[in-house]
């Protein structure tokens, strides 16, 4: 059991020196008993706010983002938290996304304030699937899908090759290219090694999650999730 403003605050409902006046203006159930004491005791599971459960002590989002939007925190221009609402803003630990996409990059990022799931999925002991569509500068070669998936590509200031790359053509300037690392840059560098030029690229898929049923800036909870 905790404090009911200890559940309000890490959630993001509001800080604890709020907790007094957010009981006074939202209807806040106890065991179907309304509470306006803050420092009461409680199970997660019996409070209701506005007739809705708590939000999950873990949250785990699935977004599709928008170009021009940035993944972090500190850096000045539009971040990709601002999309969130704001109590998932305000939460405690903070909402991070797993891994990065480029300020450019639209397509499927998860957000979690789950440490232990961020640290796993971007461990680089952790080989985790990636979707990207890639719309290319120039008509593909033709010898780009046995290169990928060779795995001896060395991109410049790395030391290792990258592990097999799978590409599918669509067409002669786009393709989709599955890959299980993600190393800075990196699809936009491994066309660069082919002297090519990636001018868009979308991920598709992080994971196992997609984006397709999703709009640009639109997101859901994934509840029950398995990775």
């Amino acid at each position: 059991m905790k404090r009911l403003e200890a559940y309000l605050s890490s959630l993001g409902y509001c800080s604890r020196s709020e907790a007094k006046l957010f009981l006074k203006l939202n209807i806040v159930l106890v065991k179907n008993e309304r509470v306006f004491n803050p420092s009461v005791k409680v199970n997660y599971s019996d409070v209701l706010v506005n007739d809705e459960p708590l939000d999950p002590e873990k949250l785990i989002i699935l977004l599709n983002k928008p170009s021009g939007y940035i993944c972090s925190h500190n850096d000045a221009g539009r971040l990709i938290y601002s999309l969130l609402p704001k109590r998932y803003q305000n939460r405690n630990p903070k909402i991070s996304t797993i891994g990065r996409l480029d300020m450019d990059t639209t397509g499927a990022i998860l957000l979690t304030d789950d440490g232990d799931l961020n640290h796993k999925l971007t461990s680089p002991k952790k080989d985790v699937k990636k979707i990207y569509e890639v719309t290319l500068q120039n008509p593909l070669k033709g010898d780009e899908k046995e290169l990928f998936l060779s795995g001896e590509i060395v991109l410049n200031t790395e030391e290792k090759p990258l592990k097999p790359a799978f590409l599918k053509e669509i067409n002669s300037t786009l393709v989709h290219l599955e890959i299980v690392e993600g190393k800075y840059h990196q699809v936009k560098r491994m066309f660069a090694y082919t002297g090519n030029k990636v001018v868009k690229l979308h991920r598709l898929e992080f994971a196992n999650y997609r984006v397709d049923d999703l709009k640009e800036g639109e997101f859901r909870i994934i509840e029950n999730y398995s990775i």
